[in-house]
């Protein structure tokens, strides 16, 4: 089972870059974030013919993710757990049954910037919250995978330049321990599973040719459950969509597992 994220930036810019992809890399299940629609303006013909069953966790003009599948999606869930009054569209999980039974939970973790400040303090409870569904599910003993953009550089080997980002909502100590504490719970990053050193990003800024110069860093990240970490076979970045016409500032992440 093939399974992607891929921050697209806007579902409508996107419009003929996110088919162009799904057709060349033939996901199963992929993870979208920030498709700036609500769930009722979501444009599922752009996906027509693809194969794909779509369910949104929508917003007008903000965030949003959503999840595609080529299996049927159980248990569709909205909203992260942990605070009511968060009115902000970043968590969608769903169970997909391939081989075997996968828990997707779909994430846009907040920015924080400018910290400090409110949106940092939003940004560290939100890894709060997660924390404690990510512990909640784990007692499940299911294969977990947690996946999308998680706005966090988790070590200097992450960031082309990492001395840009130390005073950056995305890599100061706080955030990055409240990645750590993730990792602490069991889960294992997919990614550095397979692959070691520098010089591996998923996001380059549109500005000052950033793309050109590859001054990017890595924030796009799976995380996966023991048992989900069992069933690693393969790990990858689609970096060349990147390069397309009307590309996103982020590329498509992935996974390939034995279900």
């Amino acid at each position: 089972m093939k399974i992607a994220s891929f921050n697209i930036n806007g579902i409508k810019a996107r419009a003929q870059a996110l088919p162009a992809w799904l057709k060349a890399a033939e996901p199963d299940v992929v993870a979208l974030q920030e498709i700036k629609s609500t769930d009722d303006a979501f444009p599922h013909e752009v996906l027509d013919g693809l194969g794909y069953q779509v369910v949104t966790h929508g917003q007008k003009s903000f965030n949003g993710v959503a999840l595609l599948s080529r299996f049927l999606l159980e248990d569709v869930t909205c909203g992260l757990p942990g605070d009511d009054s968060d009115a902000q569209a970043r968590w969608i999980e769903a169970t997909v049954v391939g081989s075997r039974a996968v828990r997707i939970c779909g994430l846009y973790l907040p920015n924080g910037n400018p910290a400090p400040g409110p949106k940092y303090d939003y940004k560290l409870a939100w890894m709060a919250r997660m924390h404690a569904r990510v512990q909640a599910l784990l007692a499940t003993e299911e294969p977990l995978v947690f996946l999308g953009d998680y706005n966090v550089i988790p070590q200097d080997e992450d960031a082309a330049k990492p001395e840009a980002w130390r005073d950056d909502a995305l890599a100061l100590p706080e955030t990055r321990a409240a990645f750590r504490r993730l990792l602490h719970l069991g889960l294992t990053d997919a990614f550095r599973a397979r692959v070691a050193g520098p010089g591996h990003y998923t996001f380059w800024d549109y500005q000052a040719g950033a793309w050109q110069r590859n001054n990017g860093i890595r924030i796009d990240h799976l995380l996966l459950s023991p048992q989900a970490a069992d069933l690693l076979r393969e790990v990858g970045i689609d970096k060349d969509v990147r390069g397309g016409e009307k590309p996103s500032d982020h590329v498509p992440i992935w996974i390939d597992l034995d279900a």
